[in-house]
Parts: C-alpha cells; structure tokens; sequence
C-alpha cells in the first residue's frame, strides 16, 4: 500500500497561480522531471517570439474546453490540421499514480482535430499565458506550436497556441492498445481527480459546444461499461 496524501484539489486558477499543479506532480511523482521556472519562463518567451500577427488565440482539445481557467474575450468552435486529439501522455500524478497510471488528451501527429479557440485580450496576454505555462508546462510533456485555427468552413480565422505532445518524452503514451486505454482511464485517479472524470467532462464539453467526436463517445462508452462490471463483480464478490 502507498502511503502517498489522498487529499484532492480542484484545478483552479488559484492553485496554479500559487504552483500547487507542480506540487502535487513533485510530490506524487518525483521521479519525474519538473520544468524549473527560467525554463519554463524561456519557453514561454521562445513562443511569444515566434508569434504570427493579429490576435492571441488558444487551442482546447481536452479539459482547457470545460476548465480553461484563464480570461478570454471570446470562444469559438476551431479546427486545426496535422494533429489529433488523443489519450497519449501517462500520468503519474494528478489523474493517476505510479502504481497505476493514468492518462490524459495531447495532441499527436497526424489527422486533424476540432474544439474551441479562446481569444486572449492583448492587454491580459502577459499575465494569462505565464498561468497558462503553469498549468500545461510542468514537466515539458508538449511542445507549444502556433497552428492555424479554422472554422467550420475552412477558412484560417487566426492563430492559436496548441500544446502538441512531445513524442520523444518520457511521458509519452501512444499506440497503446485499446483494452489497455479503457483499463487506465477507468481505474486510475489522483489528486486532481480521475482519468474517468477527465474523459467524460472532455465528452460533454465537446457535446455542450456541438463537436462531433465518434471516437471518444466510443471510448467513453467503453469505459463506463468497465466502470460498470467492476462494480458488478464487486457487489458479486461481497
């Protein structure tokens, strides 16, 4: 049995303001390489240097949709090409533990992917993207990449920052086999919750902003399915 805190916390602006995401992350997982904070300050500034003209603009393909938890100007249905929305980065903290992983969305290369573009207001930009890296940039598990964000019909509408998954890091995930998917999100939880409540929130935020994800209503169905024989063999075994 691991003696780790079983306490849990809320993603809030608050808590990542004051570090507490790499916190938990350092002290569930510290194995695990953390970002320091002129790395993580560097990165920001890589970004911010290579940035397109015209408005700031980020991409949300997983819990930025239904938590974004920073201040935006305006929302809006966005499709962006050369990556899809899959369940590619373990984690051993936050949604999951060492002795049983879980695993959260990235961007991986490949396909295209729909979900919601938030415009940041310039004169807030400084302040928002420093806690924006505080929440996605803990232990470099993505890259941050400027992709054009389309809307239904094509057309470019600006730029947006995505986080795309770093393939080459230790936390990366894919090309795991479906069964062994299902297993992780509908058993692995941590201090920010479980794997299983991270996808179906992601599911309902998709459907409450009218994007179709036929993959993921499938794997979230599954899930749930899984979720529900567990119970059932547990009630039997009682």
């Amino acid at each position: 049995m691991s003696d780790r805190p079983t306490d849990r916390h809320l993603l809030t602006r608050e808590l990542i303001a004051a570090g507490g995401v790499a916190a938990i992350v350092a002290r569930d997982a510290p194995d695990l390489r953390l970002l320091t904070e002129a790395e993580r300050a560097a990165s920001l500034r890589a970004t911010l240097a290579a940035r397109p003209p015209g408005d700031v603009w980020l991409f949300g393909y997983g819990s930025l949709i239904w938590n974004p938890t920073i201040h935006s100007v305006e929302r809006r249905p966005a499709r962006i090409e050369g990556w899809h929305r899959a369940f590619c980065l373990t984690v051993r903290a936050g949604r999951g533990t060492a002795e049983n992983p879980g695993l959260m969305l990235g961007l991986d290369a490949g396909g295209d992917c729909t979900g919601v573009a938030f415009r940041i207001a310039e004169e807030a930009l400084e302040a928002e993207l420093a806690l924006l890296w505080r929440r996605e940039m803990v232990a470099g598990s993505y890259v941050p990449r400027w992709v054009d964000a389309l809307d239904a019909a094509g057309r470019r509408f600006g730029s947006a920052i995505a986080f795309t998954i770093d393939a080459a890091g230790e936390q990366y995930a894919g090309g795991l086999a479906r069964e062994i998917v299902v297993e992780r999100l509908a058993t692995a939880s941590g201090a920010l919750g479980s794997a299983a409540e991270y996808l179906f929130q992601t599911r309902d935020g998709l459907r409450a902003h009218g994007i179709p994800d036929p993959e993921l209503e499938r794997l979230a169905a599954a899930v749930e399915a899984a979720q529900a024989l567990a119970a059932e063999d547990g009630t039997t075994a009682d």
